[in-house]
């Protein structure tokens, strides 16, 4: 029997708003979660939990209630009341008062907005008085009891659109591309490799049981044409992105044999690996070549805005093939990564570039003018590596190219 907990009606019910902020994205449904709260975060909200937040930091059309709803995310709530949904510090602290676990919020809890003297306040559960909507159902607190696993807490951001870029999406660089592992032979007879057969691979040694983690030293990612991904400005190659086209499950390593040969001289000769492929996203073929699988990472997702220098960032690819635009929620690779400072849950925003025209108001002069960069969306960081990023695009107003400018939110 699954464990449980038990938690008081929707007054008491784990709260809301915190929280534009923590997705576990691959965590399994089974363990219970307990996100991470900074000494800063905490100390915003329990500013903000004394005075509110000022009526100009809410969003244009904030909503003086609002129901969760299923396939709700915390960072479209957040941005339901506040014009920046990464500042969720803010927003927890507007409820502090009733939260009890900053990264939880249930379908059918019930938040109230509060607004006084140029402050506003958030509460659930109940409508400040005076101010109760006509259409809210009163119901009586009363003990619920629920699994503590698979508890239907709405997540940050939608898991589906992150989920297969930490499981496939794979950057190196060349040093680790020229060494890795390639495939030598296909089975008898056959061109292609698919799910369920044998192949034979260079490279491959199997890992000694004391320097194994979690059983998967021996499982590889097979990928073939690793692209060079270029700085959009300096042209430099910042690493490659391999394309990922299955799995493979290490059988037995690489050896070696002596072979007498049609001469009658013996002579020792290479044994390739055996591997065996566990999962095909695509026929593979021999010269495709191999990486360690790596950990599985239970990874939170806190979006927050960059804390040191102004960041001058680019996007430099599209994830997909032949793509150079890129629309809300697809996947993008930028010029910055952990060397520079960038962070799993970094928001940037997107500036669309501004256009060359003609000045032509004036007679005779016709000068060349450069547009202002304008404000185009917004995009976090989920996986960032040493010079590039994985980033997810949160929202846009027009498409992404590549190229396009990225900078601090504010």
């Amino acid at each position: 029997m699954a464990p449980v907990q038990q938690r008081r009606g929707p007054v008491r019910a784990l709260s809301v708003l915190a929280a534009a902020a923590a997705l576990a994205a691959l965590a399994s449904p089974a363990v219970a979660q307990n996100f991470p709260i900074t000494s800063g975060q905490r100390a915003t909200a329990e500013q903000v939990a004394q005075q509110g937040v000022p009526i100009g930091d809410l969003a244009p059309n904030a909503p003086d209630n609002y129901t969760v709803k299923r396939g709700d995310t915390l960072w479209a709530i957040s941005g339901m009341f506040l014009k920046s949904p990464w500042k969720w510090p803010e927003l927890w602290g507007m409820n502090m008062a009733e939260v009890r676990n900053p990264h939880r919020i249930y379908p059918g809890q019930q938040l109230y907005l509060e607004r006084k003297d140029g402050r506003a306040l958030l509460r659930m559960g109940q409508a400040p008085a005076g101010n109760e909507p006509s259409d809210v159902i009163r119901v009586t607190p009363r003990v619920r009891v629920e699994p503590i696993a698979g508890d239907g807490a709405v997540p940050t951001l939608k898991t589906h659109l992150i989920e297969p870029f930490l499981s496939e999406a794979m950057i190196v660089d060349e040093g680790t591309l020229n060494s890795a592992p390639r495939i030598v032979a296909a089975p008898p007879e056959r061109f292609l490799i698919t799910k369920g057969d044998r192949a034979y691979a260079r490279g491959l040694a199997a890992t000694p049981l004391t320097q194994r983690t979690a059983g998967r030293n021996d499982d590889y990612r097979v990928f073939r044409n690793a692209v060079a991904l270029r700085d959009p400005v300096t042209k430099a190659i910042l690493g490659y992105e391999a394309k990922y086209v299955g799995r493979a499950s290490l059988v037995r390593s690489e050896g070696s044999e002596m072979v007498r040969t049609s001469g009658g001289s013996a002579e020792t000769m290479v044994v390739p690996a055996t591997i065996d492929i566990v999962a095909a996203k695509e026929e593979m073929r021999v010269g495709d070549r191999l990486l360690p699988e790596p950990p599985r990472q239970f990874q939170t997702y806190v979006p927050h805005a960059p804390n040191g220098p102004l960041v001058d960032a680019a996007i430099v690819s599209v994830y997909g093939d032949a793509v150079s635009y890129a629309g809300q929620n697809q996947v993008v690779v930028i010029n910055k990564g952990t060397a520079d400072g960038i962070e799993t849950g970094h928001v940037m925003a997107i500036l669309k570039n501004g256009g060359l025209i003609t000045d032509n108001s004036q007679d005779g002069e016709r000068k060349l003018l450069k547009l202002p960069d304008e404000r185009n969306g917004l995009l976090m960081v989920f996986r960032p590596y040493e010079r590039l990023s994985y980033a997810l695009i949160l929202e846009i107003n027009d498409t992404v190219k590549v190229g396009d400018r990225l900078v601090n939110p504010r």
